[in-house]
């Protein structure tokens, strides 16, 4: 009942006014009939019961009717009114292809528990909060392949996303032909915008493609490709494998981070994107949403708003007292004159 008051608005508010009239009669009716009892003088009361007449109680029944009458008939006239509201959305999602180094320096320990592991749980929840937009996986160490193409199934992602290891591909860091792969990926995109995220830990020495060729291509107008750079590793000595012992495990060792950030910087600059550094875990989910605030999915909303007249209930409200205040004016309450 509630709810459907909330959702009433009054086509005429201003007829309210007339509550005023109401009240100013009601006060007059109430003012006239204070002291209109009738009295006579007789020596003998026995005849006359000390209890009044149910008719006498009733006495005020018809004006009462009256009165309800003309409130209900008031809240008719002002055309009380409900309102349905819906909405009907159209998205324009993000086309967005994560482009990840997996070589041996990702498994350097500066970031927790290391690079490859803390970016691909971090990148796992960028995935999670972009509900409308396609994503997809590109992965590259000494060269690179599609690990999942564009896909709006979160879920299928994020499981090839978690199979993705150190040790797949030829060790290296072929950023170029990382970037090459995601352009190639994005190239046929119908999507209003396309981003690519591009995070890597070294410099490129590997692949056929030079990273500012990759760059010129995506900045092309025909493609129109935005690329988001991100470069992983703390600045200074970081904990890294160096090798393995004959049983094949990890030896670790600390070594110099390098990151060609001047690079980074030129590919994310001529694409409209942005250069990152993350050194740590907390300054890579920074990144990322920076980045998820800085490519916001479109959504186109229309609201449809209809009125349904309610005025029929007060009106009939308002019939019903007064013809109920008629026949009982004309039947039980009749005078003789």
């Amino acid at each position: 009942m509630s709810e459907f008051l909330n959702k009433i608005t009054f086509y005429n508010p201003e007829i309210f006014y007339l509550f005023i009239l109401v009240f100013l009669h009601i006060l007059w009716y109430l003012l006239k009939n204070k002291n209109s009892r009738s009295s006579i003088s007789f020596s003998n009361t026995k005849l006359f019961s000390d209890k009044e007449s149910i008719k006498n109680k009733l006495i005020h029944l018809p004006y009462i009717l009256n009165v309800i009458c003309l409130v209900f008939l008031i809240i008719a006239i002002a055309r009380p009114q409900s309102s349905n509201n819906w909405e009907e959305s159209k998205t324009e999602g993000i086309d967005i292809i994560i482009a990840m180094d997996i070589s041996g320096s990702m498994l350097a320990q500066d970031l927790k528990p290391d690079r490859l592991r803390a970016s691909k749980q971090i990148a796992i929840d960028f995935i999670e909060s972009r509900e409308n937009d396609r994503i997809g996986l590109v992965i590259f160490s000494g060269e690179s392949f599609t690990q999942c193409p564009l896909t709006t199934d979160k879920n299928s992602l994020i499981n090839l996303f978690n199979d993705v290891k150190q040790g797949m591909i030829t060790d290296g860091t072929a950023i170029g032909e990382g970037l090459g792969t995601a352009i190639n990926r994005l190239k046929d995109s119908k999507a209003k915008s396309k981003i690519i995220i591009l995070l890597t830990d070294g410099e490129n020495n590997s692949g056929y493609i030079s990273p500012t060729t990759a760059a010129n291509i995506a900045a092309n107008d025909s493609l129109n490709i935005k690329v988001y750079t991100i470069g992983v590793g703390t600045k200074g000595m970081a904990k890294s494998p160096v090798r393995r012992d004959f049983r094949g495990k990890l030896i670790y060792d600390y070594v110099e981070v390098k990151i060609d950030e001047k690079t980074l910087k030129e590919i994310a600059n001529k694409t409209g994107g942005e250069y990152f550094r993350a050194t740590n875990n907390k300054s890579l989910e920074e990144i990322y949403k920076k980045i998820d605030l800085l490519e916001k999915t479109e959504i186109e909303t229309k609201k449809f708003n209809t009125k349904n007249e309610e005025f029929y209930p007060y009106a009939f409200a308002a019939l019903f007292s007064f013809l109920l205040s008629f026949l009982l004016q004309i039947t039980y309450f009749r005078q003789i004159t």
